[in-house]
């Protein structure tokens, strides 16, 4: 599926919180006074938070400056945004080393809250965008580069010119062949689950990381193992302890439903952990330096 453009990428946030009245006001105001093309923005993500609270849907997040924004709007307080379940593809960003900030559109009258005046709420807002300016010059003075080309997002080319992927900052790309890419691969589309890197005792592998059609693959958040097994539970060959590593981008889906193949790091073979029905995989890299294959 090729990139939305930034367009549509923009009203599209905006559609999603468009029966949200309050969430719209604060987001809006807060986007538009803050003008910067440079700050990445994305409405209603599901994030892994600091402190393992577990999934999480930030109202507002901003991935190049690792922050996110709750927006309480009172009714249920902060239990609204934790999640016991989510769409079993969806794409959820690390989010363990972000900051949060709060802006709550309601004070408290006895037993009862009420909606703040907009004068209060404003100030609120207005030191919120001052706060993400000073943030990104904070982290632009200790030699980060923060930008927005929303159409080099999920090309194979960003990633080669950084020469280094780290999990921590999210890479996704939106098909198996920009993956292979990174790898230097210069085929056409690759459709297959697992590829083969010449010269390296390598493969990259594209898991599903919920049930499917013969597998299961699952991703467990505390440790970063998958565990694999047949979905009818019968054994199949245990991989081996000198196995390729696995560098490992599984199958999601964005905010907008895009297809994407999330960077989730290297794994091997734990043997220790497993026997013919399960087999288990350890990750042992969060990061890879791409220039080895070029």
């Amino acid at each position: 599926m090729p990139s939305i453009s930034k367009e549509t990428y923009v009203t599209r946030n905006f559609q999603k919180i468009s029966g949200k009245r309050w969430e719209l006001y604060v987001i809006t105001r807060v986007i538009h006074l803050l003008n910067d093309p440079d700050i990445e923005y994305v409405c209603q993500q599901y994030i892994k938070p600091p402190k393992n609270e577990g999934h999480y849907l930030a109202d507002l997040a901003f991935p190049s400056l690792r922050l996110y924004l709750e927006i309480d709007e009172g009714q249920h307080g902060n239990q609204d945004h934790k999640l016991s379940d989510i769409k079993r593809d969806a794409e959820i960003l690390e989010a363990t080393d972000w900051q949060c900030q709060r802006i709550a559109i309601f004070v408290e009258q006895g037993n009862t809250k009420v909606d703040k005046k907009l004068e209060v709420l404003n100030k609120e807002i207005d030191d919120f965008v001052q706060y993400i300016r000073n943030r990104k010059q904070n982290l632009i003075s200790q030699g980060n580069s923060i930008s927005w080309n929303y159409e080099e997002k999920y090309l194979p080319e960003t990633f080669i010119k950084q020469q280094i992927i780290n999990v921590k900052d999210n890479v996704a790309l939106l098909n198996h062949r920009d993956v292979l890419r990174l790898f230097g691969y210069t085929k056409g589309h690759y459709q297959r689950a697992v590829w083969t890197i010449d010269n390296f005792h390598e493969i990259v592998w594209f898991p599903k990381l919920y049930p499917n059609a013969d597998w299961v693959n699952e991703f467990n958040e505390e440790t970063g193992s998958i565990l694999q097994f047949r979905k009818d539970k019968t054994p199949h060959p245990m991989p081996a302890e000198d196995d390729p590593e696995r560098i490992v981008f599984a199958h999601q889906k964005n905010t907008f439903g895009q297809t994407l193949y999330k960077f989730y790091g290297v794994y091997a073979p734990d043997i220790s952990m497993s026997d013919p029905v399960n087999h288990y995989f350890k990750r042992i890299k969060t990061s890879i330096d791409l220039k080895k294959y070029f």
